[in-house]
């Protein structure tokens, strides 16, 4: 199999006919040898007919279908760990990547490249959306010690020695595109254009999506942490100063009498106190989940599925 198509399916039923027909005009003119694999991550708009109907209609298409909805990553490593190809191209369901983009992606990658990723030139998302994501760039930046442009999305091709590093790691909160900067293959990146969703809007909430910055920053890095004590040093430091301050002045003068001050301290340290505690709750939480070595995910069904076993373990 010389190229994969991984796609996890969600919120998107009416575009897949389209999302086919534009990646097999694709493809085939790259090479006779590729597969597309569509995982359904339990869609709400129940695309597993569709999916069916077109495994049906060509046996290139490899349908997998979850037994209920574990997330976008997880839905993306279940197709990683199916698919078979020389290449592995990952991308969204809603064509704002462009299926017609695989063919630079792959001509890029013949350069010599492990893995080459699609930057959104102009994106066709709201501003709100974009601004959220530059602040999660920022403080994750920060947080791994990674170079990370925003405008990168999932929408990439990637060599098979790089889906197989990727399959070894079975950690319970995954980011796709973290794992290949963390791996450090020789990788490119081209701008390409985004379109608007063919349908409906994002299944990710802003609870969602500070949700999901949590998780990857608390997974990926124990920099908060850090923060937090160097904070902490900070505040015990001036707060060191305050009181000596303070006890020269009762000497010397009279020291103002109150509440005020006092409470509204205790409330600024409490409140620290508490979200420290919280923040280090995160990290047993993760601890705690990873313990458990669960699989990943579970499989209902695998449709014109050749040779690869998969149970998500």
């Amino acid at each position: 199999m010389k190229l994969s198509v991984v796609v996890p399916v969600y919120g998107c039923r009416q575009a897949l006919p389209e999302l086919h027909r534009r990646l097999t005009d694709t493809l085939s003119g790259i090479t006779d040898e590729y597969e597309i694999i569509l995982v359904n991550d339990n869609c709400p708009q129940n695309s597993w007919e569709v999916i069916e109907e077109l495994c049906a209609s060509d046996p290139r298409v490899v349908g997998i279908e979850l037994s209920r909805n574990f997330g976008q990553m997880k839905a993306i490593q279940a197709g990683l760990d199916v698919s078979k190809g020389d290449w592995v191209v990952v991308m969204d369901c809603d064509l704002q990547d462009r299926p017609e983009e695989i063919a630079r992606l792959y001509e890029k990658a013949m350069e010599g490249y492990d893995v080459v990723f699609a930057r959104r030139a102009h994106r066709s998302d709201g501003w709100f959306k974009v601004f959220l994501s530059n602040l999660f760039y920022k403080v994750y930046r920060y947080a791994t010690g990674v170079e990370y442009d925003g405008a990168i999305s999932n929408f990439s091709i990637v060599k098979r020695v790089v889906v197989d590093s990727i399959c070894s790691m079975r950690e319970e909160h995954r980011d796709y595109s973290t794992y290949i900067f963390w791996l450090g293959y020789k990788r490119a990146i081209i701008d390409v254009e985004h379109d608007a969703r063919y349908e409906g809007k994002s299944s990710y909430s802003f609870g969602k999506r500070i949700g999901l910055a949590l998780e990857i920053l608390t997974s990926q890095s124990d920099k908060i942490l850090k923060f937090f004590v160097k904070l902490g040093m900070v505040m015990s430091f001036i707060s060191f100063i305050a009181i000596i301050i303070l006890v020269i002045k009762y000497f010397l003068d009279d020291v103002p009498m109150g509440w005020t001050s006092t409470i509204a301290a205790i409330a600024l340290v409490g409140g620290i106190i508490i979200m420290v505690i919280g923040v280090v709750g995160l990290y047993v939480g993760n601890t705690f989940m990873q313990s458990k070595e669960r699989p990943l995910y579970f499989v209902r069904q695998i449709l014109n599925q050749k040779d690869k076993d998969n149970n998500g373990s």
